[in-house]
């Protein structure tokens, strides 16, 4: 018996790791930048990034205070080590393995981090300080594997898109000579260890400083033509794959093949100087909605069709102590406020839950709270909705219209509604991290009225987007791989 099942273990592992790999998929995180006046407190943060569903964060420090707030909460951090600490940590082991055993190790594993950057757009720098990355590198990875963490926390560092000499076409992608002293060895470390080339990357820049050369609909995700690169054949509707591609065209050059691209940094403001026609709320909700969808529907570029892509939105907060011009302050997707700039579902879904409603019964639509959701994350979406969210939650009070019956569904619904109106009665206002779904059947009730915006709601393109994207497939598909590795077990056990 003991030997058929060690000699189970390593088919086991196999399929584990199958289906660990099956169910790998891009994602979406945010940075969250804390360069501004009057932002909420870190654990304030963390509700706001729970309420909308967020997984992943990427802060620039490794700030107490930040990684205290996002303890136990599942999501997933990427720490910095700035560019003023390289000189200590790349001159001496000491300093890296201090830094772990203070910063690091009192946090983890309730604090979830999973990658540190050491060092970031070294070479767009005013010093050179090129050469101070890969010690630093080497003696924070030697620190983590003195703690047994190299395999769960990976080292790596971010990169403007100028380490390139050459980005168009994709094909002819080549990394700028003058940085081969410092990249070489960096892609071997990345390579030995498993580690992403991290990358920000700005078609919004591309397009400011060259309109007449980039359209801003190429840059949007909306272009209808495509641009074709001469040597592949490869047809490009977007310059966020364009640049991409160019990477790996680039990293395939000199035969890094096996190393993936992480986008830390991405986005488009929202507002900027005269001469910025293109920084606008319109311009930076199609940008990032069409990014979101372009990514978490794993449809690759044309030179890695389906490859996973992990990608950072810059950022969470506008910060209003950027120097530079105006577009410099105007990246967030919220205020300070935690009021947002403008809508935008990060899940990329738009999903309904069509079986809490009744699509054909009203014109009008509604937001009420999910059945299915649990009671910890309705009371914090409903702390949040009558807290910063800015709703009134009078008539759930005792006594008043709205308070019976005395359910957290039924004061979540509420509050949930009258954010969902006041916020121009979008989907991404009816998010609350997943425990609002809308329903075209009104839910007042006696004389509790709940308000309506008037709108018409498409039931079919709300079908097909919840179908498209449903967590029950994913659910059994889920039970489906778990009960044949459970059977593979048993049977190997037995026989």
């Amino acid at each position: 018996m003991a030997r058929a099942f060690v000699t189970a273990t390593p088919l086991l592992l196999v399929l584990l790791s199958f289906y660990t790999e099956l169910c790998r998929a891009s994602t979406i995180g945010v940075c969250y930048g804390r360069n501004a006046d009057d932002l909420p407190t870190p654990d304030k943060v963390a509700q706001l990034v729970h309420l909308h569903n967020i997984k992943y964060v990427r802060i620039y420090d490794s700030n107490i205070q930040v990684l205290k707030a996002f303890a136990n909460t599942g999501v997933e951090l990427m720490i910095g080590i700035p560019n003023s600490d390289l000189l200590p940590f790349s001159q001496f082991q000491s300093n890296a393995d201090t830094w772990l055993r203070n910063n690091i190790m009192p946090y983890y594993p309730a604090t979830k981090i999973t990658y540190i950057t050491v060092g970031a757009e070294v070479t767009e720098s005013p010093t050179n300080i090129s050469a101070l990355v890969i010690p630093a590198m080497r003696n924070v990875h030697t620190a983590l594997k003195k703690a047994g963490l190299h395999k769960k926390i990976k080292v790596s560092s971010t990169h403007s898109l100028g380490v390139l000499s050459r980005s168009f076409p994709p094909s002819a992608g080549a990394f700028d000579p003058k940085h081969a002293f410092f990249l070489k060895p960096m892609l071997e470390f990345l390579a030995e260890n498993e580690s992403p080339f991290m990358v920000d990357i700005y078609p919004y820049y591309a397009y400011r400083d060259s309109p007449t050369k980039v359209s801003l609909d190429y840059a949007l995700f909306e272009s209808s033509s495509e641009v074709i690169d001469p040597n592949t054949g490869l047809l490009y509707t977007n310059m966020f794959d364009a640049q991409i591609d160019a990477l790996y065209f680039a990293l395939m050059a000199l035969n890094f093949r096996t190393i993936k691209i992480m986008v830390t940094e991405t986005g488009w403001p929202s507002k900027g100087s005269p001469k910025e026609t293109a920084a606008t709320p319109d311009n930076a909700q199609t940008y990032n909605s069409n990014l979101i969808r372009h990514v978490v529907n794993d449809t690759g570029t044309p030179a890695k069709p389906g490859e996973e892509l992990d990608v950072y939105i810059f950022s969470l907060f506008n910060e209003n102590r950027k120097p530079g011009l105006e577009s410099e302050r105007n990246w967030g997707l919220f205020y300070p406020d935690q009021t947002s700039v403008y809508s935008v579902d990060l899940t990329g879904r738009g999903a309904v839950d069509i079986t809490e409603a009744n699509i054909t019964s009203s014109n009008g639509t509604w937001c009420i709270a999910s059945s299915t959701a649990s009671e910890l994350d309705l009371q914090n979406a409903l702390d949040w909705t009558c807290g910063p969210g800015n709703v009134d939650c009078s008539a759930i009070q005792p006594s008043q219209a709205c308070y019976q019956p005395d359910t957290l569904v039924s004061h979540a619904s509420f509050a949930f509604n009258s954010y969902y109106q006041q916020n121009g009665a979008t989907d991404v206002a009816c998010s609350f991290g997943g425990t609002g779904v809308k329903t075209n059947k009104n839910p007042s009730y006696d004389n509790c009225l709940y308000m309506t915006f008037g709108s018409n709601t498409s039931a079919a393109s709300n079908v097909t987007a919840s179908l498209s994207s449903s967590p029950s497939i994913d659910l059994s598909i889920s039970a489906w791989m778990t009960g044949f590795l459970l059977m593979i077990s048993l049977s190997l056990l037995f026989f």
